[in-house]
């Protein structure tokens, strides 16, 4: 049996391909880095990315306004971070990188706060009451029924750049980056596209050579033909317009807190990107002859022994995973495995997707998650983008 940490190696192997940010780490020029002291106006904990804006002196004593951008609000809220970190009216010191088209956009590496504390992009700052909850909860292996009890909140094992202030390096589970040196890569694997040093840092088009990679499925014809006309640094991307992206791709991504409830009948699967929900109804053999397709699709579930094995179908054509750049039509077909492992703390998911219309073989892949030591919060996606008065503050 392979361990957690090798499974999520393998899961990371098998999405090969870049692994961007919402907007993609590329426009952030992260060989170059500046230095901004100012005055804290206000703080944006949002998704998919929360903003802090600030008023910088600049030459003649001219007031600017800069913004700069952190992780997504979840990821913060997982590590810890909070509102009350940050006191409008303060002096902060910002430490990061510029945009490369934006003026006075920033990708915030490190702050420092007026109380001379420093936190970087990655930092961890977890409260010991919300550090004691991933430990302090109690699993009931089964339900009454005798069936594994999957009920709960679940969130894959937070991802981290190897350099924690986020300019260098690969991003990978946190365990693993614990064991490798600030910005060091772990054996066999490459930089996360764009990030400092990287060939697409250093490219006059960052962005359309980060997606300049192998696809990680063979394409039909029709596959590659519909891929000619997708650009996923565009609104082509769910993401980029607040939108779910799959049933796959948006259990894991950006280690969100996802809830399961469950009943002898059906189990509802809430997903914390996006907001995406799927149900799984575990008493039909086969969609309803009214059922329409979906972003989601028609789940049906059965028990083959402690395993739950789940066949959906009626998709409405979309995208199976916007960063490996693979599309699919309205005949996909993904099959998954869910299994807890022996103490009932951790659930694997195997899962196979085949499109005989846009795919020449089969796409597979695996992940894990883990009970989550934060509760589950809705995504509710603002895609700003720092753009002031955009969206109101908000903490969690």
């Amino acid at each position: 049996m392979r361990s957690l940490a090798q499974l999520m190696l393998t899961a990371m192997v098998l999405a090969a391909g870049p692994v961007l940010a919402h907007h993609g780490i590329s426009n952030w020029d992260l060989n170059k880095d500046l230095t901004l002291t100012g005055t804290l106006t206000r703080i944006d904990l949002i998704n998919p990315h929360a903003w802090i804006y600030l008023d910088v002196k600049a030459a003649g004593g001219r007031s600017e306004d800069w913004r700069c951008e952190m992780r997504s609000a979840n990821a913060l809220r997982r590590s810890g971070w909070t509102v009350g970190m940050f006191r409008i009216g303060s002096t902060i010191v910002v430490n990061g990188s510029p945009e490369r088209y934006k003026p006075r956009y920033c990708y915030l590496s490190t702050i420092q706060f007026a109380d001379g504390s420093r936190m970087d992009r990655y930092g961890q700052r977890q409260l010991p009451d919300v550090a004691q909850a991933a430990t302090s909860k109690v699993r009931v292996a089964r339900l009454p029924d005798g069936r594994p009890n999957l009920a709960g909140e679940w969130a894959a094992e937070q991802r981290v750049m190897t350099d924690p202030r986020g300019q260098s390096g690969a991003l990978i589970p946190i365990s693993e980056a614990a064991k490798l040196k600030p910005g060091e890569l772990p054996t066999g694997q490459r930089a996360f596209p764009g990030s400092r040093g990287t060939p697409e840092s250093m490219s006059s088009d960052p962005v359309r050579a980060a997606w300049d990679r192998p696809i990680p499925v063979k394409l039909t014809q029709t596959g590659l033909k519909a891929l000619t006309r997708f650009n996923p640094a565009s609104r082509d991307n769910p993401r980029l317009r607040c939108e779910p992206t799959n049933i796959l791709f948006d259990w894991t991504f950006d280690s969100v807190v996802n809830r399961i409830t469950q009943t002898p009948s059906r189990i509802t699967m809430q997903y914390g990107h996006m907001d995406l929900t799927r149900v799984i109804h575990l008493d039909e053999k086969a969609p309803p002859a009214n059922a329409k397709p979906s972003l989601a699709g028609y789940s049906i579930g059965r028990w083959e022994g402690d395993k739950l094995v789940v066949e959906t179908t009626l998709f409405t054509p979309g995208v199976l995973n916007a960063d490996a750049r693979v599309l699919h039509g309205s005949q996909l077909r993904v099959t998954e495995g869910f299994q807890l492992d022996a103490s009932g703390a951790k659930l694997a998911r195997r899962y196979e997707a085949v499109d005989p219309e846009f795919f020449a073989d089969v796409w597979r892949g695996e992940d894990v998650v883990l009970p989550a030591e934060v509760t589950f919060a809705p995504y509710n996606c603002k895609d700003t983008g720092g753009a002031p008065g955009a969206a109101a503050a908000v903490g969690r």
